[in-house]
C-alpha cells in the first residue's frame, strides 16, 4: 500500500439558523414537526464532507437533510465560500446542531480526506474506510447502522481500474458503483465485506484501490 500525502479538507463556511422558517425547513428536506434548527456547512471536498456529515449523526441527535455536490467541483466554484458541496444538519434544538458540527469538524481535521496520488495533486484519491456507519450513510447505502464500508473515489479512468482491483483483492461486494461523470467528474464506489462487519476486507480493498490509482497516475499508457 502506498503512503500518500493527505490533502486536509477546508471548511469554507459554517453557519447556524436556530429557529428556521418552516418553508425553508421543508425546502431543504427537514420536517418542521421534528426540526427547528439548521447547521449549514460548505467544504472544498465533497466526499470528505459526506463522511463527516455521517459522523455527525453518530455524536448528536441530528439528521442530514441536505447534502449535494456542486457541478465541476471546488476548482470551478460559484463563489469563494461555495467549495464543492453544501451540507445541512437539522435538529430539534440548537445544542444538537453544535454537537453535530463539532463532530463534523473533527472528522474533517483528523480523518476523512483526499490524498495526493501523483506527487503534484494532479491526481487525487479518496480511499476512506468507515468502521461503523451512522444513520445517514447507512440509509444511503442500504447497509445497517454500524456496518463497515470502503468509500472509494478517484478520477474516471483511475477509479475504474481501482474498483476492479479492489473487488478482486478482498472478500468484498459492491454496494454501489457510480460511473463517471458525477457532478464533480469523478467516479465512486461503496464496498462492504461479503461477511458483515469484515473491516479487514474493506481495508484490503481500499489499499488495492490506492495502489491501482497510483499506478495509473505513474503509468497512464501502460498495457
Amino acid at each position: 500500500m502506498s503512503l500518500l500525502e493527505p490533502i486536509v479538507p477546508t471548511l469554507l463556511s459554517v453557519r447556524r439558523i436556530p429557529g428556521a422558517d418552516p418553508a425553508l425547513l421543508r425546502a431543504y428536506g427537514a420536517d418542521p414537526a421534528r426540526h427547528t434548527s439548521l447547521g449549514l456547512v460548505t467544504c472544498d471536498q465533497d466526499d470528505a464532507l459526506y463522511v463527516a456529515l455521517d459522523e455527525a449523526t453518530k455524536h448528536a441527535a441530528v439528521d442530514v437533510v441536505f447534502a449535494r455536490s456542486f457541478y465541476a467541483g471546488a476548482g470551478h466554484a460559484s463563489g469563494k465560500l461555495s467549495g464543492e458541496i453544501l451540507g445541512v444538519l437539522a435538529a430539534a434544538e440548537p445544542q444538537s446542531i453544535e454537537d453535530g458540527l463539532a463532530a463534523l469538524a473533527a472528522c474533517l481535521a483528523h480523518d476523512a480526506c483526499f490524498y495526493d496520488a501523483d506527487g503534484a495533486r494532479g491526481v487525487t484519491v479518496f480511499p476512506h474506510v468507515i468502521g461503523s456507519l451512522g444513520h445517514y450513510l447507512a440509509r444511503a447505502s442500504g447497509l445497517a447502522v454500524g456496518e463497515c464500508m470502503a468509500y472509494l473515489v478517484a478520477p474516471p479512468l483511475e477509479a475504474t481500474l481501482g474498483f476492479d482491483a479492489a473487488l478482486k483483492a478482498a472478500a468484498v461486494r459492491a454496494v454501489k458503483i457510480v460511473a463517471p461523470p458525477t457532478e464533480t467528474n469523478f467516479a465512486c464506489a461503496w464496498l462492504t465485506g461479503e461477511r458483515p462487519g469484515d473491516l479487514a476486507a474493506c481495508a484490503a480493498a481500499a489499499a488495492a484501490f490506492i495502489d491501482a490509482v497510483v499506478d495509473v497516475a505513474a503509468r497512464p499508457h501502460a498495457r
